[in-house]
């Protein structure tokens, strides 16, 4: 028992996704469970995405910033996630600095996926960002970003771009890359406990 051929992840999607991520494949077959489990429909909506999504933020209010993330990971526009486009959502989101996760950044900040950023779309998920950021935190941080609006000014400064003008993904990767800053403005870690 405990094996059932229905419940086994595929070949396929477990070799895959070990290429595409930085996760074992016991890591993934544990996922695998769990997500059947929660998700017996095979597929996550927005509101099931946003319940997981708070777990790693229990103090604030994520559900704006998941939402965010839950679109940007999408890929196909059906309105949910399957176990593999969550997979890659978790390892996108926790894993360091590499092309891919700039790559998904800036779909993060494409909110109308017309393959731009433009300044009002960096302003909403630096709004989003923001929401996920203790009070107390938000009262350390730097005066030039303690706020959504200044935020997203100093982050825009990065890309040498007009405030009419719009950014296209290689302008964005480029950007961030070239500034320490921006890497850490365009997320929000948590500190190290």
């Amino acid at each position: 028992m405990g094996n059932a051929t229905s419940s086994a992840i595929s070949k396929e999607i477990l070799e895959d996704l070990k290429l595409t991520t930085k996760f074992t494949e016991v890591e993934i077959c544990q996922w695998y469970e769990n997500f059947q489990k929660q998700c017996p429909t095979g597929r996550i909506s927005p509101e099931e995405f946003e319940e997981i999504y708070t777990r790693f933020f229990p103090e604030t209010d994520a559900k704006c910033y998941a939402r965010h993330v839950f679109r940007s990971f999408d890929t196909n526009d059906d309105g949910t996630l399957d176990f593999k486009e969550y997979i890659i959502a978790l390892h996108m989101t926790s894993s360091g600095k590499t092309t891919r996760k700039l790559e998904w950044a800036f779909s993060l900040f494409d909110v109308d996926k017309n393959g731009y950023i433009n300044k009002s779309e960096v302003k909403e998920i630096c709004q989003a960002i923001f929401k996920l950021i203790p009070e107390d935190e938000q009262k350390k941080l730097p005066e030039d970003e303690n706020t959504p609006e200044k935020r997203a000014n100093k982050l825009w400064a990065y890309f040498d771009k007009k405030d009419n003008e719009r950014l296209a993904e290689g302008e964005f990767i480029k950007g961030v890359i070239e500034n320490e800053n921006a890497m850490r403005l365009i997320q929000y870690e948590p500190p190290k406990q």
